[in-house]
């Protein structure tokens, strides 16, 4: 452990929440932005947590849990939607309608019965009716990858902790495009608002 872990422990920080007893997956924002090169957005560590992401939703559609995505959409480039959003991050003008950056990667499509969320802010539960999703479907736990892992996997983490779910971030489902944000950010959540979870841990436990 070092001397930072420890002074999280010490203080009362990183205890564990614990898997409940009914989970679901969301994947956060899982498209071909992050693994297209020439896109602003790609992440050089994108296709290996879509391998992952992959693994969690095969796992999650075989024992039956629900399974959530999420993919950013605006009307046009001027992502009118959230404008505040825009200015700050221009580069969100790729998930204009019709652009292939906003799509879904095929290992990624969804089935009949899974819930695709368009939404314009970074948290899935921002203006959505995620969480009204999940309590319908009596889940407890929120098992959650996806891009990226300091933007939108956080944000979503931390509002799946306010609206009373158990956030379980897993590791190698998530990207970012440098690895100080990424680690960093991991770090972070799993002392304050999710357990952080390694991907052979997350199939078990839905399993």
């Amino acid at each position: 452990m070092s001397f930072l872990g420890d002074d999280y422990l010490n203080a009362g920080f990183s205890r564990r929440l614990g898997w409940g007893s009914s989970p679901a997956l969301l994947l956060v924002d899982p498209v071909m932005a992050y693994l297209v090169p020439d896109s602003p957005l790609y992440c050089d560590t994108a296709a290996a947590a879509l391998t992952a992401m992959a693994s969690l939703l095969g796992a999650a559609r075989a024992a039956g849990h629900p399974v959530a995505f999420t993919a950013v959409g605006f009307a046009d480039e001027t992502c009118a939607e959230a404008p505040l959003f825009a200015t700050k991050v221009p580069g969100l003008r790729v998930f204009a309608d019709g652009s292939p950056l906003a799509a879904l990667p095929p290992q990624l499509t969804p089935v009949p019965g899974e819930l695709m969320i368009r939404k314009h802010y970074a948290s899935a539960f921002a203006g959505t009716a995620l969480a009204a999703w999940l309590t319908a479907g009596r889940v407890d736990t929120v098992v959650i990858g996806g891009y990226s892992t300091s933007g939108c996997v956080r944000a979503s983490a931390v509002d799946a902790l306010q609206a009373g779910f158990r956030p379980m971030v897993v590791r190698e489902a998530c990207a970012d495009r440098a690895p100080g944000p990424h680690t960093s950010n991991l770090f972070d959540l799993d002392a304050k608002y999710a357990d952080v979870v390694s991907l052979d841990s997350a199939r078990q436990h839905m399993e």
